[in-house]
Order: C-alpha cells, then sequence, then structure tokens
C-alpha cells in the first residue's frame, strides 16, 4: 500500500507530522494562546480516538498490514470482546490514549486503510446495484439478452436464456390464487450469473435499466 510522504518540520532534531499534537502545541505557543492549545490538543485527541473506535470496522488483512503496535491491537481487540456499555467506554478512553502515542506516519496510515476500505465498499455496491439492472432488463425484454452478449461475450448463452425462462416461470403465479410474483432459486441464480461477468469484466456502463431493487 503506497503512502503518501507525511508533511511537517523538524524541532531539534524531531520530526514534527502536521496536524499532529505537538504541531498543535508548538503553534500555539508561538502564538502565546495556551486556552486555544488546550482547546486545538482536545480537538486532536477526540479525532485519533474517533479514528481508532473507527479501526474496530478495518477489515483484517487491512489492519494487519498497517503494524500496529500489539498493546494497541490486543486493546482493539479487548473492545470487542466487552459488551458492557460502560466498560467499553473506558476501553475505547484506553485505545484513545494509545491512538495518541502512535507515530503520525502510521496514523496518517490507518487513516488512508479506512479510505480505501471504503472505496472498496462503494464499488462493491455500484456492482451489486449493475447486477439488479441487468437482471431485471434481462427479465424485462427479450432483446436485452444481444447488448449483454455484446458486452460479455464469453457469457453461456444458452445458460443465461434458461435462466431467465426458468425465473419467468417462477415468477408466474396461478392467476385464479391472486398470488404475488415469486422469486425462486433461478432469479438467484440469474443474479449471480450476471454478477460473475460483472465482476470478471470489470464495471461496465449499463443503460438506462430503470430503479434498482434489492439484491439477491
Amino acid at each position: 500500500m503506497s503512502r503518501k510522504p507525511q508533511k511537517g518540520y523538524f524541532v531539534q532534531g524531531r520530526f514534527v507530522a502536521q496536524g499532529s499534537e505537538l504541531d498543535i502545541q508548538f503553534r500555539a505557543e508561538r502564538k502565546g494562546t495556551p486556552d486555544a492549545s488546550r482547546t486545538d490538543l482536545k480537538r486532536a485527541s477526540d479525532a485519533l480516538q474517533t479514528l481508532g473506535k473507527n479501526l474496530l470496522t478495518l477489515r483484517a488483512d487491512l489492519l494487519a498490514a498497517l503494524g500496529l503496535p500489539d498493546v494497541l491491537l490486543n486493546a482493539l481487540a479487548e473492545v470487542r470482546r466487552i459488551s458492557d456499555f460502560e466498560g467499553r467506554r473506558r476501553q475505547m478512553q484506553y485505545v484513545g490514549k494509545l491512538m495518541r502515542k502512535l507515530d503520525p506516519a502510521l496514523v496518517q496510515a490507518a487513516r488512508q486503510s479506512l479510505e480505501e476500505q471504503h472505496r472498496g465498499s462503494a464499488s462493491e455496491k455500484q456492482r451489486l446495484h449493475l447486477a439488479e439492472r441487468w437482471r431485471e432488463r434481462l427479465l424485462a425484454d427479450d432483446s436485452a439478452l444481444a447488448p449483454w452478449m455484446a458486452e460479455h461475450p464469453t457469457s453461456d448463452a444458452q445458460q443465461l436464456r434458461a435462466l431467465i425462462r426458468q425465473t419467468r416461470k417462477d415468477a408466474t403465479p396461478p392467476a385464479a390464487q391472486g398470488l404475488a410474483p415469486r422469486q425462486g432459486r433461478a432469479w438467484r441464480e440469474l443474479f449471480q450469473f450476471v454478477r460473475g461477468h460483472l465482476d470478471g469484466a470489470g464495471l461496465a456502463e449499463a443503460s438506462d435499466t430503470g430503479e434498482d431493487d434489492d439484491n439477491g
């Protein structure tokens, strides 16, 4: 994972990252405003505790790649084990304390990992919506098969036609009973078929296929 160069400066041979607690303290001292310094430090402290809380949502592979200190990893693991509200709150305060001691480069790397995960989640959601739209388009109109095959020529057209036929058959309730359309196995398999080809080929632009629905 590439990391952007950390911006900052050196004071008596010590690197001070921009935006860190030490940077805020130095700037406040130069301005001669200790009250502002306390406010800024509190804001920075809260931001680091929030970052620590967000690390609880980070994927295991991304978390492991950060190389965080064992004491912080153990503290985060303990948060996950605690169900009591007050106990969890106290443990998160401890996590915040450890985050304030963290090297600025690791803090920046943690932020980048969370951003990377967010981008991946957004991309996955976009693929799901695209698969949903294609499924509905293929079910609604036989002429949609041609543009699908043009974009995904490796698709098994015979299998796709069979899934479409079976999904339509499953969704046709006995008229006399007035039942709602069913969504059976073929409906889910059609979604997986479409999604598999979209994942293999990457995100492709889709034509206007109506509103999104829940995925299969």
